[in-house]
């Protein structure tokens, strides 16, 4: 090969070399931005506290949700005013914040519907106008489809381009999904017994002699009858473990029925719960009403006292049955448990607790009525009948 060949060479190299550096630089996300216009959201960075309204709007325009944050933190409007999931909302906020636009995509109005960021107020718009109040500068944005290689498409309201910003931003145009779920979350192993009175006037009652027992037992047994499946009658207690609820009204947007049934949970502890439950339009809606049995409560201290009593005796008991060393042997005494070196105080710890636990439950439930998930209903709608051995055909002989 002549040196006019490998010079030949060289210059196409180059070419190639430029052209694709070139095209590189065409292709690649824009990186030309100032460091304040870098940012989805640059107003946001500093002031995600200020913000005191998210809007959602879809389709023609309609509000979707109207969450708005008070003295008593974030509530949705559309739901009468029911606590918000805080930190559903502070993340969404923290995203915003952080979220960075990576690359321009088009700013031809014709072509929005294909990353779903044309404006709201057709009737087939696909994205979501997200509207911020309480900072300096009121901050809306349509949200559009996800980019299946990671980010969202975004357009600014009032600007023609569109981009991919770094953030997953998915927003949940039902309002139900912006609530604060959790309802109560009450162990079946603190539940002492479960007392159920029907609409037609019918009764079931389980209970347990003493906390740790493994099953419940089924109280008013028809003589001739067993007791049927021990998890048919367990899941009755389960209830308020891990109650969340589906939806949420006011407290007389849907009356009690007459033939509502009545549930009293009372825990080992003293904790009572009345959960009043009943069906309208079929949906499973319930109330719920937290009380503190002092009775029981004080009785339950009493236990607990004792059994740390017997727990210390017992470990330094243990400790000094073993050979070690004097000095060891000092050094292992276990300290003395508060329900020992102050009584008193110790008994005011716990019933204080328990109280917190009680006055927090109502916070959550007074005046509102609850959607149901199905399997918790069915849990406290069981007749006794379900909940007895089968009756088993008798076969007579010829």
């Amino acid at each position: 090969m002549n040196n006019k060949t490998l010079f030949g060479l060289a210059i196409a190299a180059a070419v190639a070399i430029v052209a694709a550096m070139l095209l590189n630089r065409h292709d690649a996300p824009r990186s030309d931005l100032a460091a304040d216009q870098a940012w989805l959201a640059p107003a946001l960075r500093d002031h995600v506290n200020d913000v005191d309204r998210i809007v959602l709007k879809g389709a023609g325009n309609s509000t979707l949700a109207t969450l708005a944050r008070g003295d008593k933190g974030w509530s949705l409007a559309e739901k009468g005013g029911y606590a918000v999931d805080t930190g559903k909302v502070r993340e969404l906020l923290l995203k915003l914040a952080d979220a960075r636009l990576v690359e321009a995509k088009t700013s031809n109005a014709d072509k929005y519907a294909v990353l779903g960021v044309q404006d709201v107020d057709a009737a087939g718009a696909k994205g979501t106008l997200l509207e911020l109040g309480g900072l300096a500068q009121p901050f809306a944005l349509v949200v559009g489809d996800s980019n299946p290689r990671g980010g969202t498409y975004v357009r600014r309201a009032g600007e023609s381009q569109s981009w991919l910003t770094s953030a997953s931003l998915m927003l949940d145009k039902d309002p139900v999904k912006w609530l604060q779920p959790e309802l109560a979350s009450i162990a079946a192993s603190r539940i002492a017994q479960v007392d159920i009175r029907h609409g037609d006037g019918t009764r079931v009652h389980i209970a347990k002699q003493a906390e740790g027992e493994s099953d419940f037992t089924l109280a008013d047994v028809p003589k001739g009858r067993e007791a049927g499946d021990a998890f048919a009658i367990n899941s009755i207690a389960g209830v308020l473990d891990g109650l969340r609820l589906e939806d949420v009204q006011r407290v007389g947007e849907a009356p009690v029925a007459a033939n509502a049934l009545k549930a009293r949970f009372e825990t080992f502890d003293g904790m009572v719960v009345v959960v009043t439950a009943w069906m309208h339009a079929d949906k499973h809606l319930a109330t719920l009403e937290a009380s503190l049995d002092s009775a029981r409560a004080d009785h339950a201290v009493d236990a607990a006292q004792a059994k740390a009593k017997a727990d210390y005796d017992k470990a330094v008991a243990d400790a000094a049955a073993a050979p070690k060393p004097q000095e060891q042997a000092a050094n292992d005494v276990p300290l003395k448990p508060l329900a020992l070196t102050d009584p008193a105080k110790d008994r005011e710890q716990r019933l204080t607790k328990l109280k917190a636990e009680v006055d927090a439950l109502n916070t959550r439930v007074t005046g509102w009525a609850f959607v149901l998930p199905a399997y918790k209903y069915a849990s406290l709608d069981k007749p006794l009948a379900d909940l007895l051995k089968p009756v088993e055909a008798k076969t007579g002989k010829r």
